[in-house]
């Protein structure tokens, strides 16, 4: 039997119980891959995990996302020996061979590197999700994106403004800013320098031509940005929350959303939007594709050895990264 240094996460806690362990991997059984991992993805799925607020029982090994190559397959697998993958919101992948259920697992084109398609995997197929089901974006569509140049801003940005939208884009610094605005947003805030984030957000929104509010906002920030996203939306506008970056929203009386206008909210995960596998080859083929024809472009903010993992989540925990971070094995 074959073993593998994993990334495991020892009990409940911040980035210093991640420990390395060798960890013994069996022969993939049927429908199964086994797959040498490339690169894994720092995802704040993985913090949420491993603080204990998604249920989790420790130890156990880390990470969500990783992309690879297919070294021995079991009878039936949806995949080939060599074949180059990518997949995620599938738990354990943050170790040097991983077995995986080979209808979870993405093709990789190409003219793809694996370590772009792991940066691309959770959070461009987050990214469409968001922009195509949660709130279908189309030609004149107005939207807020808070921390628009993390990693998945930086990619609500783009495939915002591909469809014809315009971005109002909210991020902590004047660098962070113009990195958003290199990705095509047309109005910038830095909500650390400012007392009232709202009306900033309705200035903006003023200037250009919404003036009851923007269409749509995503804010993966959360506790820090909600009652400023919920107040710039139009009649009817939606919010859709998909994270919590500044800490975990508070339960609040619904009839906030009456009395602004009949708004709505979500609180999607990728994972309801992934469930068959036509749809999960359909996001990934049409995320890949952006990514080939220079639509769509994917920045790595930083890259880390699996011993370095501890520097890397504080590093995202603490929303000093920009783009995707990287754990190499």
């Amino acid at each position: 039997m074959a073993t593998t240094t994993a990334l495991v996460v020892t009990r409940h806690g911040g980035p210093e119980v991640l420990a390395l362990e060798e960890r013994e991997v069996p022969p993939p059984g049927p429908g199964e891959a086994l797959v040498e991992v490339a690169a894994g993805g720092v995802n704040f799925i993985d913090a949420y995990m491993r603080e204990g607020i998604y249920a989790s029982e420790p130890p156990y090994v880390q990470g969500f996302e990783a992309a690879g190559t297919v070294r021995e397959v079991g009878e039936g697998a949806a995949v080939a020996v060599g074949d180059r993958v990518a997949w995620s919101m599938t738990a354990g992948l943050h170790a040097g061979l991983v077995i995986a259920d080979s209808t979870r697992l993405l093709p990789v084109p190409d003219d793809v590197d694996l370590e772009t398609a792991c940066a691309a995997t959770l959070q461009g197929l987050t990214a469409h999700a968001l922009v195509t089901s949660c709130y279908p974006v189309q030609e004149g569509t107005i939207a807020l994106v808070h921390a628009a140049a993390g990693g998945v801003g930086q990619l609500l940005t783009q495939m915002i403004t591909s469809r014809g939208g315009t971005v109002i884009a909210t991020a902590g610094s004047h660098g962070k800013l113009e990195i958003a605005r290199s990705r095509g947003a047309s109005e910038l805030i830095d909500y650390s320098d400012t007392d009232d984030l709202a009306g900033e957000i309705a200035a903006a929104a003023q200037r250009l031509g919404a003036t009851q509010g923007v269409d749509v906002a995503y804010d993966g920030v959360g506790k820090a940005t909600f009652d400023a996203s919920l107040s710039s939306l139009r009649p009817r506008g939606t919010l859709v929350l998909f994270g919590g970056a500044s800490g975990q929203v508070p339960p609040f009386d619904l009839q906030r959303l009456n009395a602004g206008g009949s708004l709505f909210v979500t609180r999607p995960s990728l994972a309801h939007f992934i469930i068959e596998r036509e749809e999960l080859l359909m996001r990934g083929r049409e995320v890949f594709e952006e990514i080939s024809s220079g639509r769509l472009d994917i920045a790595i903010g930083g890259r880390y050895s699996f011993a370095e993992a501890a520097q890397a989540y504080q590093a995202l925990e603490g929303r000093q990264t920009t783009g995707k971070v990287i754990l190499i094995p």
